[in-house]
């Protein structure tokens, strides 16, 4: 997927608003002024921005409930903003980041400061295991742990009607297989728009 075919597919799909639209690529330029200041993304996708990061974590909303400003979206190790601060911007969930390193948090809160998200947007900046429990509608994690160790840590904040959307890459299927009968019978695999060989482990309670 090139960069206009990423940004082409974000306005079909979710219709974005020119405000919208202009927090994206104000997040964007926070995101390459701070990469002189710390690796947030590799250098090999800073290239392919749009199509490697924004739409690979927007289309993570394809699988998610309907959202309204009362439903809350738990995003493990945000890192960079992926793919929290992207759901933020386009969805009116409220987004709650967790992400332990200081420099990253600092970066976090800059961005949903200067991007006017602070109202529905937060950064937990603490590890998992410090964080007191709550019930959420979503629970997502692009690159937070191994998926057995990632459900030990964050089932406690899961219901019956929790969506997990966890992207896995070329792992997805072999990290599926590796979890408990039960466990297994909760996800399924999406394969990713933005990588034909990547998938996405999309499960339920």
């Amino acid at each position: 997927m090139t960069e206009e075919e990423a940004q082409a597919w974000l306005r079909a799909e979710y219709d974005v608003s020119r405000e919208t639209w202009q927090r994206l690529e104000f997040f964007v330029a926070l995101l390459r002024e701070e990469m002189q200041r710390q690796n947030l993304i590799s250098k090999a996708s800073a290239d392919n921005l749009w199509g490697r990061h924004i739409v690979d974590s927007a289309q993570l909303l394809r699988y998610a409930p309907v959202s309204d400003a009362g439903k809350i979206w738990l995003d493990l190790g945000t890192g960079a903003g992926f793919p929290g601060i992207i759901i933020a911007i386009v969805s009116p969930y409220r987004v709650k980041m967790v992400e332990s390193r200081k420099r990253r948090c600092e970066f976090l809160n800059h961005v949903v400061e200067q991007t006017g998200i602070a109202d529905h947007a937060t950064v937990l900046a603490d590890r998992l295991e410090n964080i007191e429990s709550f019930p959420v509608d979503v629970i997502s994690a692009r690159a937070f742990a191994p998926l057995d160790r990632l459900i030990a840590l964050s089932h406690r904040f899961s219901t019956e009607n929790t969506v997990w959307l966890l992207p896995k890459g070329k792992n997805a299927v072999r990290e599926l297989k590796g979890l408990s009968p039960k466990r297994q019978k909760m996800f399924h695999v999406e394969h990713s728009l933005t990588d034909p060989d990547a998938g996405i482990l999309v499960g339920k309670g």
